[in-house]
């Protein structure tokens, strides 16, 4: 059975990340294809639970310690991401690897050991980055913002660790000020072909 394909968004808070996992799932359901959709942080377990403290007071952990907790978060999951894989499952990911790169990145920590830390979880075939300004994600979530999103100078740099990583390969940078509907088509258009030779 040939593997499965780890399709991953990533982008600031308010970017369209899940909405444009669920429409990518929902097409690929469509088309006949085994889907699961998950997201990072995971909230159900006992790591994502600390990183949730950690995000809204509960918790004062240093930049590297969040970090570590959301790393380990994505290791959790590892057994069940490769399972599917191996299955020849599609895998959309609302948030994975480039994340605590850039959120990392942006609060002074070394992009590489954020890198290394990661290399064991499985890479994904295709990271789909929307990329929209930290003022427009603020407009978007008016209240209820944690620590990160009430941070605009801190997102700022979040946002430039983003587009530095977007211009590697396996990178999809779309501009996600754009209508949904724009931004669904193409992302289709990228991935449905790459789907079809597997």
């Amino acid at each position: 059975m040939a593997r499965g394909m780890l399709i991953v968004f990533e982008g600031l808070d308010q970017s369209g990340k899940q909405t444009q996992a669920e429409l990518l799932r929902d097409f690929l359901v469509s088309q006949g294809r085994g889907v699961e959709l998950i997201s990072f942080p995971d909230y159900s377990t006992a790591i994502g639970k600390e990183i949730e403290r950690g995000l809204h007071g509960g918790r004062d952990y240093a930049a590297d310690v969040m970090q570590l907790l959301y790393v380990a978060n994505r290791y959790e999951r590892r057994p069940q991401i490769e399972q599917w894989l191996d299955r020849g499952t599609a895998v959309v990911c609302d948030r994975y690897l480039a994340s605590s790169i850039a959120y990392g990145e942006a609060q002074g920590l070394d992009a590489e050991w954020l890198r290394e830390i990661q290399r064991f979880l499985p890479q994904p075939d295709v990271t789909i980055l929307l990329d929209i300004a930290p003022e427009t994600a603020a407009r978007r979530k008016a209240a209820g913002r944690d620590r990160y999103e009430r941070d605009l100078a801190l997102l700022s740099r979040v946002r430039a660790s983003y587009r530095r990583q977007s211009s590697g390969a396996g990178w999809l940078p779309l501009d996600g000020e754009r209508a949904p509907a724009a931004v669904s088509a193409d992302i289709v258009s990228a991935v449905a072909p790459e789907l079809a030779r597997r």
